[in-house]
């Protein structure tokens, strides 16, 4: 049987990966919308990001699916997600 704070614990990590995102797309929408060379600078830098997690998360899958454990790497990804989003929003708050 698992344990509920498990659930609980990724509930919250959801949370604020959900918020974190939503600050980040927030600041990148507002800088975006300059139209000028640091905002040409900011679409590549997010293109590039996205493919290069997406390559990480693509790893972990196969990696669990190899191993019988698909069913445990949900966390350890919604954490990958955070650790990157969380970067971005220090980033962009400077």
């Amino acid at each position: 049987m698992t344990d509920p704070f498990d659930f609980f614990a990724f509930s919250m990590s959801m949370a604020r990966l959900g918020l974190d995102s939503q600050v980040v797309i927030a600041e990148r929408m507002s800088r975006l919308a300059r139209g000028d060379f640091a905002a040409g600078v900011e679409a590549v830098r997010m293109v590039t990001e996205k493919t290069i997690t997406l390559g990480e998360v693509n790893a972990r899958l196969v990696s669990a699916a190899t191993n019988g454990r698909l069913d445990k790497v949900g966390p350890e990804i919604v954490a990958l997600y955070g650790r990157k989003v969380r970067a971005n929003r220090r980033r962009l708050a400077r």
